[in-house]
């Protein structure tokens, strides 16, 4: 299996800010690779960057065999994008925005407007194809926008953060529609701040972290960094929480952490359902102090913990700066 994207040293400074220190990443045919990151650390950097909107200070980056500086326009032919917030027009019926985006792909009229009704049918918009974007909720527009992407059958899609903003249940519907494209033999790079969807979605991840790659691999393999598992105890008060430390101790991995302010304790363990049953049976006697107990996977907080000694909070970046279109041109 040959690579579909392939990334080699890739810097980018904004200024005095280096936004990308040395990046290195690939994406193999067919695969979907999640870049995963907290706001601020670089994935929608590297996104533009891939996807011709940008120009890299230093670096290599080949999409689909291409260079993305000396063949930008065979580039653009080749992809799909899809940004963080939906570029659909509003005033436009879903119908109108989908054969506007297959001309600006220089389709001739029939077979834009083809492929527009294929597209709504596939992402269950057929419905509303004649009703104005502005009427359609945040995942009938999400969904728009990443059929948009799909308009010219492109070989490689990139989502950056195909999921941000939307509840729970449009957010299961996304996961579904972006399996599928998996499924047939697209390849994908998805940038996200969840580890649940990367792991949900993705073959392998690259953690990225103020424009350096720290970890990379299957979530399986990120989540071992962490303890595999926490077991969190939230107690009836503050004062309680060193004595149920002392009991639980011996069976933490890892340093166990305490929030005195949300009386809570969470220690990494090893083990599955058998782990939480032995914590109960040494707190006997605490019971009336447990306001509650789980048992969970590690989320992206607990990755970067473990990664950088700080979680994957919520900073100002590049991820925040408009695109910028390269020397070469923007995208059609």
């Amino acid at each position: 299996m040959s690579d579909a994207i392939v990334v080699e040293g890739l810097v980018k400074r904004f200024g005095a800010t280096t936004a990308l220190d040395g990046v290195h990443l690939t994406v193999a045919e067919g695969s979907v690779l999640g870049l995963l990151g907290p706001n601020g650390a670089g994935k929608t950097t590297v996104v533009r960057i891939l996807t011709t909107l940008l120009r890299a200070d230093a670096g290599r980056v080949r999409v689909a065999g291409l260079d993305v500086v000396e063949d930008a326009d065979a580039v653009r032919a080749s992809i799909g994008l899809t940004g963080q917030y939906a570029a659909v027009d509003e005033y436009l019926t879903g119908l109108e925005n989908l054969e506007m985006v297959g001309r600006l792909y220089r389709l001739g009229k029939r077979e834009a407007r083809a492929r527009a009704g294929e597209l709504l049918e596939r992402f269950d918009l057929t419905g509303a194809a004649d009703r104005p974007a502005k009427t359609y909720s945040g995942g009938m527009r999400r969904r728009l926008d990443i059929a948009a992407s799909l308009i010219a059958r492109p070989r490689i899609l990139f989502l950056d953060e195909p999921t941000t903003g939307l509840d729970p249940r449009s957010r299961l519907g996304m996961w579904e529609f972006i399996a599928d494209l998996a499924d047939g033999g697209t390849t994908i790079l998805l940038t996200t701040q969840y580890l649940e969807e990367a792991d949900r979605l993705a073959d392998r991840m690259v953690v990225i972290d103020r424009g350096r790659v720290i970890a990379r691999g299957t979530a399986d393999d990120l989540k071992a960094q962490v303890g595999g598992q926490r077991l969190e105890f939230t107690v009836t008060t503050a004062a309680v929480l060193p004595d149920v430390l002392e009991r639980l101790r011996g069976m933490a991995v890892d340093e166990p952490q305490v929030d005195e302010q949300a009386r809570r304790l969470s220690l990494p363990v090893s083990g599955g359902a058998e782990i939480l049953a032995e914590a109960l049976q040494r707190l006997d006697g605490f019971t009336p102090d447990i306001l509650d107990v789980g048992l969970r996977r590690p989320d992206l907080d607990d990755v970067f913990l473990a990664l950088t000694g700080h979680a994957a909070e919520e900073t100002a970046g590049d991820d925040d700066r408009p695109a910028q279109p390269a020397a070469t041109g923007g995208m059609a």
